[in-house]
């Protein structure tokens, strides 16, 4: 196609406007434009609002850090009031539900000077590693179309990944920004628990997996997305101190030499990784010493904790079944186990046969859990380095469930994403880089955990990765 803002990061983009090289209008034209020719065979983009984005574009744009950027948003979570939201859900697009509450982040969102051309692709309330729902059908790698764009942000991951717009809302409860990351070759930020507002939802103390922020091209857009959304709403019930410094200014201020623990087998050795997500995590540990960081191999006994994996699973099934009540209140009609996929309808009965006290001893758990997580960090390390996941971008329907077998995609999924769900467990910030390709082209992340609130080291660290393994002009046979 041909279309100079395509290859732009979203901080490029924002800087021709300010230079008045360029409009906002223009932008989100050219935008559509890539969206229209392409969407087709991505589908990554399921919720268009193109012509309220083009009104947006020609009235008053806030003077934000990405003002007259295009942007998309998850169709998971962050609702506009007025405007449709499915949830990856059949139910809630046969209803034709409107939201009716505007979240603050997608506030921030508008008044960051980004313009909302419609919501992505999503998995049903995102349960599963794989962007592939019955409402919606499937989003196809940019990479390889018979591959999975990941999960549950696998619509926005796509959308990024192949020029369609620069940058993208992402949602996070057991490594959804950071698999589709991974999958697409993109930068996946994962902030720390109470870092970015729930509001005006119920927050962390009932939410307490599920983070937001997004999915883009470079990290200097991850990190004054993270200023942008970062911060507490009033009434929030876990909120975080602020950073000394902007996390933008952190691009190319070094964080001195680091120690870095670098785990490469699976927690507990429970599956095998592939050897191309082991070369990346090497490669990326040679790169880091050679930045002057100490890298060794350890990581926190916990983490092969058996257990972790059945105290996530509990809660996941409650919140399941608790999200299709509030959807079946929502629109007035009971949701049965017609309205919903296989996974979804046997998630939810888990979560119904589990007790409060069930409930409430797994929460005890996960929090004495991620007591014994954080004191490896606190006894001297500061980043962990381990694959994002244990495997290359798998196949489109690898994950798929049946009502015979409703658990069959579940159950693959683990071994598939081994690395990523206990940091959603303990709350900490995570990140996925683009580092390593396989020998046919297929992206592979590698993933960075720091101590709970340290965003800080992650960017200034990503950033440095960023600088002696460029990955901008990596792009997949797929791109505007």
């Amino acid at each position: 196609m041909g279309d100079p803002f395509a290859i732009l990061d979203a901080t490029a983009q924002a800087d021709l406007v300010r230079r008045g090289e360029v409009t906002p209008v223009e932008l989100v034209d050219a935008a559509i434009a890539r969206i229209e020719a392409l969407n087709e065979q991505l589908n990554a983009v399921v919720l268009p609002r193109f012509e309220r984005a083009h009104d947006d574009a020609m009235a008053e744009v806030p003077d934000g850090p990405f003002r007259g950027v295009p942007f998309l948003t998850k169709d998971l979570g962050c609702p506009t009031a007025g405007e449709r939201q499915t949830e990856g859900m059949r139910f809630l697009k046969d209803a034709g539900y409107i939201a009716t509450q505007t979240a603050r982040l997608a506030e921030r969102f508008r008044g960051a000077g980004f313009i909302n051309l419609g919501r992505t692709n999503s998995p049903e309330l995102g349960l599963v590693p794989t962007t592939e729902p019955e409402a919606w059908g499937a989003t196809h790698n940019p990479w390889d179309r018979q591959r999975s764009s990941g999960g549950s942000s696998g619509g926005s991951a796509a959308a990024v990944a192949a020029g369609l717009v620069p940058i993208a809302h992402a949602s996070d409860g057991g490594g959804s920004i950071r698999i589709p990351a991974s999958a697409c070759g993109l930068v996946g930020l994962k902030p720390s628990r109470g870092r970015v507002s729930q509001a005006p939802g119920p927050g962390e103390l009932s939410n307490f997996l599920s983070v937001q922020l997004g999915v883009c091209r470079s990290v200097r857009d991850a990190a004054t997305l993270l200023d942008v959304a970062a911060g507490a709403e009033v009434g929030d019930p876990m909120t975080l101190p602020a950073p000394a410094r902007p996390y933008r200014d952190l691009i190319g201020r070094s964080p001195g030499n680091l120690r870095v623990g670098v785990m490469i087998d699976a927690p507990g050795g429970a599956t095998a990784v592939h050897p191309e997500c082991v070369t990346a995590v090497t490669q990326a540990s040679k790169l880091l010493e050679a930045l002057g960081h100490h890298v060794e191999s350890s990581h926190p006994n916990a983490f092969d904790d058996p257990d972790r994996g059945r105290l996530f699973g509990t809660v996941w099934a409650v919140r399941t079944a608790t999200q299709l009540a509030t959807w079946s209140a929502a629109v007035g009609r009971a949701i049965t186990i017609d309205d919903v996929e296989p996974n979804t309808w046997a998630m939810a009965e888990m979560g119904r046969a589990a007790s409060a006290v069930d409930y409430f001893q797994s929460v005890n758990a996960i929090q004495v859990w991620s007591r014994a997580m954080a004191g490896w960090w606190h006894d001297g390390f500061d980043l962990l380095l381990t694959p994002t996941l244990a495997e290359p971008p798998a196949p489109l329907g690898t994950f798929t469930n049946t009502r015979e077998q409703p658990f069959q995609g579940s159950l693959r999924a683990g071994p598939y994403t081994p690395f990523t769900p206990a940091i959603n467990l303990t709350g900490q910030p995570a990140i996925s880089l683009p580092l390593h390709r396989t020998p046919d082209g297929l992206p592979i992340g590698v993933h960075l955990v720091a101590a709970n609130g340290r965003e800080d080291l992650l960017i200034a660290v990503a950033a440095q990765l960023e600088t002696a393994a460029p990955w901008a002009e990596q792009r997949p046979a797929m791109h505007a």
